[in-house]
């Protein structure tokens, strides 16, 4: 499994690594304008991400925008929705709207901060990119 990690808190980001890093090869970005540039090279070299984990409050470009442009760029490749990247986003706040907004850019999934380490296997097993 390719991951990328868009996270701009170090502890959140060194636990995706960790528990990421024992499925496979992971990238690290700190915003969404990295997360929109990692992906499009990845596409570019025919190496696309399998799972996005994507925090949804950041400076910059945050999440949300950084999804959508993500899957923009699937589209304009030829990639049907639900068929590209799995994405999961996370974020500290559990607002109702916040949600909807995820799922409305086409998110797969949504997680609760503080991650833990089982919460995260269980949705990469919901999304059989791992045993």
């Amino acid at each position: 499994m390719k991951a990328l990690i868009v996270e701009d808190d170090l502890t959140s980001r060194t636990l995706l690594l960790i528990v990421l890093s024992r499925y496979g090869e992971c990238h690290v970005g700190v915003n969404g304008e990295e997360a929109v540039e990692a992906f499009r090279m990845a596409l570019a070299d025919a190496a696309p991400y399998d799972l996005i984990c994507m925090d949804i409050r950041m400076p910059g470009m945050d999440g949300i925008e950084a999804v959508r442009r993500i899957r923009a760029m699937e589209t304009e490749n030829g990639i049907l929705l639900g068929n590209g990247t799995k994405i999961i986003m996370q974020t500290t706040v559990d607002d109702p709207k916040e949600i909807s907004q995820s799922f409305h850019a086409s998110c797969d999934s949504y997680l609760h901060k503080p991650i833990s380490a089982t919460s995260l296997i269980s949705e990469l097993r919901k999304m059989a990119l791992v045993a």
